[in-house]
């Protein structure tokens, strides 16, 4: 350690109370971080690009400072989407200070890596008072049945009024309208069970009509329609 002359020259001052951090709760622990391998959680960061087309939600398990898990789901940008299975790839095994130092190669994944950071390292993460917090594999269950991410796309007119276009049910097929074109109602097909099902085995025919269904009052409808051509 290399000291100017005028430190050299100044005489000894005691440091005299202990300023320690401050305790963080961590996996059911009340935790005092001073280096990466000190921290360890289970939480989500949300992230955006620079001109705003896109967003990435980020999720990460972190045991020991390391990333042992990580799901990326990004919506609005065809460029984040291959991006995002870049990180997959790069970001398990990872520090989290490496990958907050690593290039993600999409601005909103990179953004949703340094809010999260800031969260896990404060104690803000979903797993704080969950006791030996939450096991490899946790970032599935954000996915449910079918290991499809839920996504909601709406979209509407101040001429024409709105159109539901996927919700968390699924691909909505048809909206469901009353006498006064108002939407009580719609059917959907949920898309992850229905290739799950053609995978095992069954028909196209066959997985879309059992993983069709309806929200609402849709049985009551005056008129159905198409929201994407109609």
């Amino acid at each position: 350690m290399e000291y100017t002359h005028e430190v050299k020259n100044m005489c000894c001052v005691c440091k005299g109370a202990v300023h320690e951090p401050a305790p963080i709760p961590e996996e059911g622990k009340w935790v005092k971080a001073k280096q990466i391998s000190d921290i360890s959680g289970f939480t989500h960061g949300v992230g955006w690009c620079a001109p705003q087309q896109g967003a990435c939600k980020l999720t990460l398990n972190i045991k020991d400072g390391i990333i042992e898990e990580a799901l990326v789901e990004t919506i609005g940008c065809s460029g984040m989407t291959h991006s995002a299975a870049m990180a997959a790839e790069v970001l398990p095994g990872k520090t989290i200070l490496e990958a907050l130092n690593t290039d993600l190669v999409c601005d909103a994944i990179n953004t949703a890596m340094r809010e999260l950071f800031l969260q896990i390292v404060y104690g803000r993460s979903q797993s704080a008072f969950s006791e030996d917090g939450l096991s490899i594999g946790s970032g599935l269950e954000d996915l449910g049945k079918g290991l499809r991410s839920m996504v909601g796309t709406t979209y509407s007119t101040r001429a024409k009024g709105a159109r539901y276009l996927d919700l968390t049910e699924g691909y909505i097929t048809k909206l469901a309208l009353d006498e006064g074109n108002e939407i009580i109602g719609y059917q959907y097909v949920n898309l992850g069970k229905m290739m799950e099902a053609i995978a095992k085995g069954a028909t196209p025919n066959d997985a879309y009509a059992k993983f069709t269904g309806t929200y609402g009052r849709f049985d009551e409808a005056a008129k159905v329609i198409d929201p994407r051509h109609e």
